[in-house]
């Protein structure tokens, strides 16, 4: 119908940069009036491979939106998914799931979603792939975790705060070990007072503990919850004990929870470009299996501040500058 090769369908089909835009077009109008789609077990019988990539998760919640940008990606480029969630897995039992996938021929490449065991910046080493460095990526953490949480303590101490709470995410991962060190190195900076870096799950509970523990007299201000699942938590603790928000206690989060733009008062957070992020992890993949150009780095900064109800200048503080 398109008038051309089978040969350059199956150019179109694999995203072939080199083909011409008027042929590009034909196919293209060839596969919408037919409805093709490629028949991916005969393709992998003829080719020897599955079409198939993996994405293995740690857990049930949080990378939703990497997920999502990942698998848009791949099956943009004619592949199928599947999605693994590792409950409770680490960093070893991770990379063991990836090598039996690979082992086992269904897929020809794994995405893990895995920002734990946090011992190195270089995102590669982050579980072991050694034999499998072509055919497995991981998304680490984003770049600009520790400026971003950073600056976030710079605005409020802007505000007038100089006694702070870091309610961290759990110490294997090199996210929440970012966002740690990005905090206490505003503290150490601006000469502030940090009364903690209470660490705990990724769990309302851990901000429940963390503003459970502090006295009633306490001077903390403000408390930097390192999710805005944390975050939650620290808002239910105060509100227990009588602490308004903004006014006795500014809290903020990280991730942009679509909730917690409803909560009362609504969390300042961090919005971070997840979408951004899966979506190249996934284009760095397929690179790496058919042999072809990386993708472009990403941005060193991806994150962006969004300061709402819940932050405010301390009692009786500065005015806001």
């Amino acid at each position: 119908m398109a008038g051309v090769s089978h040969q350059t369908v199956s150019r179109f089909l694999r995203d072939d940069p080199t083909l011409l835009a008027l042929t590009r077009h034909k196919v293209q109008d060839a596969v919408d009036a037919l409805g093709y789609r490629p028949n991916l077990a005969a393709r992998s019988m003829r080719t020897r491979r599955s079409g198939v990539v993996a994405v293995v998760l740690p857990t049930m919640r949080g990378p939703e939106q990497t997920v999502a940008a990942a698998v848009d990606e791949a099956r943009s480029r004619g592949l199928r998914v599947e999605v693994i969630i590792g409950v409770d897995e680490g960093a070893d039992e991770l990379s063991l799931r990836a090598r039996d996938l690979l082992d086992s021929g269904r897929v020809e490449g794994v995405l893990l979603v895995s920002p734990v065991a946090a011992s190195t910046d270089r995102v590669g080493e982050l579980v072991d792939t050694t034999g499998y460095e072509d055919r497995v990526r991981v998304v680490g953490a984003v770049p600009g975790s520790t400026e971003t949480t950073a600056a976030l303590v710079e605005k409020l101490a802007d505000w007038g705060h100089r006694h702070f709470l870091h309610a961290a995410g759990p110490a294997g991962w090199r996210s929440a070990q970012l966002r740690r060190e990005g905090y206490l190195s505003a503290i150490e900076a601006l000469k502030l007072t940090s009364h903690g870096e209470p660490q705990g799950d990724w769990d309302p509970e851990t901000g429940i503990r963390a503003v459970d523990g502090l006295p009633d007299d306490s001077p903390v201000t403000a408390i930097i919850a390192a999710s805005d699942v944390i975050a939650a938590g620290v808002m239910f603790s105060a509100a227990r004990r009588g602490w308004e928000i903004p006014q006795r206690l500014s809290v903020t989060g990280w991730d942009e929870t679509p909730l917690m733009r409803y909560s009362v008062p609504p969390l300042s957070t961090v919005v971070v470009d997840r979408e951004r992020v899966g979506r190249h992890a996934m284009q760095d993949l397929l690179a790496a299996i058919r042999g072809e150009s990386k993708p472009p780095p990403l941005p060193a900064q991806l994150n962006r501040i969004v300061l709402r109800g819940t932050t405010g200048p301390p009692p009786q503080g500065e005015p806001r500058g």
